[in-house]
């Protein structure tokens, strides 16, 4: 297997031809990104959580957990189109390992190391304070842009409907609309809009940093969708201010729906909430 399956977002070696034909070698580090930083706090709750089972599948990939108290179902979006090549350097699966590649530059490994993140965050989350509504619901009237992270037509309709400016960037083509922009826009708009709502499969596909910089002005900053399942206290001190995602509570249900490719079948064993950050 290419050492490249080892590399992770914050540290790339790239080796540059000099105009001597020497190969001169940059090892280029990036500030401590955001997957880096939430690896190592999940890593520190792991304790006598065991990994009981998972699957890479689709629409997600899946991470059961079990402690004391029970057992907890984490899920990440599988990303296929970002899929360079089906290899993956795990050998032993156990929770620990899984965490270990939520930074890695193989989305496979990544998108296991974020369900097992979610997996143990939804273990330990306290929902005493949440809200179980629409993301619909948090967002202030007096805002006027709204971009939207991920082409999701119900909710950017809705939001339409309310009056507000809605701006839609999408990273798949095939999921582009008339009313869709490329995500390459991103950088330039999000400093303009008041609310950002990114699907949490931006955590997935690499750009949740470049998105929290970029929305210099947002006031309100929700990560949705089942991906976004994490601790909210993973978050704190960045401009996510609300996740608005689903707790499993029948996880035989959720797990079959998961197992069968149905996310409909998933779904019938979540409630959705929003939390504060």
């Amino acid at each position: 297997m290419s050492s490249s399956a080892n590399l992770t977002f914050s540290s790339l070696i790239i080796s540059l031809p000099s105009l001597t034909s020497k190969a001169l070698t940059y090892k280029v580090k990036s500030k401590s990104m955001l997957l880096s930083d939430i690896k190592k706090r999940a890593l520190k709750l792991v304790g006598e959580l065991s990994l009981v089972d998972f699957g890479f599948a689709l629409p997600y990939t899946w991470v059961l957990v079990e402690g004391p108290e029970g057992r907890a179902l984490g899920v990440a979006m599988t990303m296929p189109e970002e899929i360079q090549r089906y290899v993956n350097s795990i050998e032993e699966p156990s929770l620990e390992t899984f965490i270990e590649k939520a930074d890695s530059i193989n989305i496979i490994e990544r998108t296991l190391g974020i369900a097992a993140i979610n997996a143990v965050s939804q273990y330990y989350i306290d929902l005493s304070n949440a809200e179980f509504v629409d993301v619909l619901d948090v967002i202030p009237g007096n805002v006027e842009k709204v971009a939207l992270i991920g082409n999701m037509p119900p909710l950017s309709k809705a939001l339409r409907a309310r009056g507000f400016e809605v701006f839609v960037f999408e990273r798949n083509a095939k999921l582009w609309d008339r009313d869709t922009y490329s995500d390459a826009l991103e950088y330039h708009l999000l400093p303009e809009m008041d609310v950002v709502i990114a699907s949490a499969s931006s955590l997935v596909n690499g750009t949740i940093d470049m998105l929290l910089d970029r929305a210099k002005r947002a006031e309100l900053f929700v990560l949705t969708g089942p991906t976004g399942q994490l601790l909210p206290e993973f978050l704190k001190e960045t401009r996510v201010t609300h996740l608005a995602s689903m707790k499993v509570h029948d996880i035989s249900r959720a797990l079959l729906g998961l197992k069968l490719g149905s996310f409909k079948g998933f779904e019938k064993g979540n409630q959705k909430y929003v939390i504060e950050v």
